[in-house]
């Protein structure tokens, strides 16, 4: 099962290539020359100052973004699977409402908190976490990246969560979190294996993820939407793990790790002889391509933030999900 729109293409690895060719520098000292491996230096990410404005920047072109509906005064700003859903969902505003958006109100953040890793070469990334002047008290989780000291900063994951549920990182005496490697096989699953695994999970199941509503509660749902009079509903989940879609972890003070990835999924509508696929809303009809007669197909990207905890320790806990629309196809 396909359509015409995947996810925007990867396009950090040449820059990621390019920079980690170019970081090596060279330095002076009383004996002489040094090669001085800056790829391999443990600095932090960022500054507090540097992430708080790097929120306000992202906001004040979110903003923007959202009331012309025009995902080009945003697109320095997101990436990865926070990008997708972005430009799906403001593509969709512009079709449906040219003169952009008469709903608009301005998102803003108060009480930001920047949990900021040292590690060595790139991307540097952050977690911001801000009480949003919506979603009632769940906090926003946004992390940030960029690939060279001259790029923008852009917010690649944006979760929601509940106050209760984020968890306490390990830091250093100077205040500096750990990221944790994509390979580590400390924790209950590595990173760089949850999307792989969870999208397994939403086809067969298993004991690796806790019940919940974006685990259980998900597969629940689908297998009461599977059959109904009429229309078959079939479902496909692809990991996203390259580039942009890559995972990023933060070490937990109890030895585990916040983890934020992301999954790509179809959803194909299939309405028996004689009936018609149920009519879907104007943004879903904005990002279809084709006549729907007996099927359609939706494409979604979502990302997620899960608790992994030491291997060991329990199942892994999906604490937040964010799934957009992305493209659509009528046959």
């Amino acid at each position: 099962m396909s359509t015409d729109r995947g996810p925007r293409r990867l396009r950090s690895l040449d820059r990621r290539v390019l920079i980690a060719a170019s970081l090596t520098a060279l330095s002076l000292t009383a004996s002489g020359c040094v090669v001085v491996h800056g790829e391999r230096e443990m600095i932090p990410a960022a500054t507090q100052a540097e992430a708080a404005k790097a929120l306000k920047d992202f906001t004040a072109a979110y903003n923007a973004a959202d009331e012309a509906y025009d995902s080009s005064l945003d697109a320095d700003h997101v990436t990865g699977a926070l990008g997708d859903i972005d430009e799906a969902r403001l593509e969709a505003g512009r079709a449906n409402n040219p003169d952009g958006n008469s709903a608009h109100t301005p998102l803003e953040f108060t009480d930001a908190e920047f949990t900021i890793p040292k590690k060595p070469g790139w991307p540097r990334w952050f977690l911001a976490d801000a009480q949003g002047n919506r979603g009632g008290d769940s906090r926003w989780l946004l992390v940030f990246t960029r690939d060279a000291l001259d790029a923008p900063w852009e917010a690649a994951y944006l979760t929601l969560v509940a106050p209760d549920q984020l968890p306490e990182f390990k830091k250093d005496k100077d205040g500096w979190a750990e990221a944790v490697d994509a390979n580590s096989a400390e924790l209950a699953i590595a990173p760089a294996d949850l999307s792989k695994d969870y999208t397994a999970f939403l086809k067969d199941g298993g004991e690796t993820f806790a019940d919940g509503s974006h685990t259980s509660g998900w597969r629940e749902k689908r297998t009461k939407n599977a059959e109904r009079p009429g229309l078959v509903t079939q479902y496909i989940d692809e990991p996203l793990t390259e580039g942009d879609y890559a995972p990023l972890a933060l070490r937990t003070a109890d030895g585990g790790a916040l983890v934020f990835f992301a999954t790509h999924h179809y959803q194909k509508q299939t309405a028996a002889p004689g009936t018609s696929v149920p009519t879907p809303n104007k943004d879903v009809l904005a990002l279809t391509k084709g006549e729907i007669k007996q099927s359609l197909t939706m494409e979604f990207v979502s990302n997620e933030v899960a608790l992994d905890p030491a291997n060991g320790s329990g199942a892994v806990s999906v604490l937040g999900r964010i799934e957009g629309l992305t493209g659509a196809k009528g046959e």
